[in-house]
């Protein structure tokens, strides 16, 4: 959750500072041809996803990943506080038995999707507890704009956020500028084809790489954790 109202403030930030966090094969999968991902990573890294949940305001994800994994985004595995759940929705097609609606308290679930999206599921889903938010379409009118998202969560004083995935969240954020941080946890596993972690960001030199700063790496169980800084 956000910091206390108590607690000493900044000045608000424009937008949040945004770590990108997956877990992938050494060929660079997240999942396999028919999109199963559990678990590519090791029961230690998992607990580590955890405690990085711990430490962000807010935990941001796509419907994709919703939709396949059904996810808690909370904090179990470590002792802290669950952080804001995000998931970026533009045709509002998160269910309403999914396990992000069925505990949402006031302020802790954000479902960020376009104008376009269907009133009545919207305000289906407030009914049960979570707010959502209209935001413009992202570039070239497709999703949902996640610069304006940013600069709204910056508005509800999250100054943190963690980016769990999927592939579309990460490859936007990536290719518009907008992580600061990435988080790889590289587990020791070959699948071959299979879901990329990140796509297409039209780079078509080598020369125009996207580069990476204060990088360091450590083992963690069998896998390594891969740092650093864009």
């Amino acid at each position: 959750m956000p910091r206390a109202k108590n607690a000493k403030r900044k000045p608000q930030a424009a937008k949040p500072r945004v770590t990108i966090k997956f877990a992938q094969t050494l060929d660079g999968r997240i999942a396999t041809s028919t999109g199963d991902s559990r678990w590519i990573s090791s029961p230690q890294s998992l607990k580590f996803a955890h405690k990085l949940r711990a430490e962000h305001d807010a935990v941001l994800v796509g419907i994709g990943t919703v939709l396949a994994d059904d996810p808690q985004l909370n904090v179990r595995l470590v002792k802290g506080r669950d952080p804001v759940r995000v998931v970026v929705d533009s045709r509002l097609r998160i269910p309403v038995r999914s396990r992000l609606l069925s505990n949402s308290r006031p302020g802790q679930t954000i479902i960020a999707t376009t104008i376009n999206s269907s009133a009545g599921k919207a305000r289906q889903l407030e009914s049960l507890g979570a707010e959502v938010l209209r935001l413009p379409a992202g570039t070239q009118g497709r999703g949902v704009s996640l610069r304006s998202l940013l600069r709204e969560l910056a508005k509800r004083d999250i100054r943190s956020v963690l980016a769990e995935g999927g592939q579309q969240v990460v490859t936007s954020l990536i290719r518009e500028g907008l992580a600061e941080d990435f988080v790889v946890v590289l587990a020791p596993k070959l699948l071959g084809r299979g879901k990329e972690s990140i796509g297409d960001l039209g780079i078509k030199a080598v020369s125009n790489a996207i580069p990476v700063k204060s990088f360091n790496v450590r083992r963690l169980g069998p896998d390594l954790v891969l740092k650093g800084k864009f």
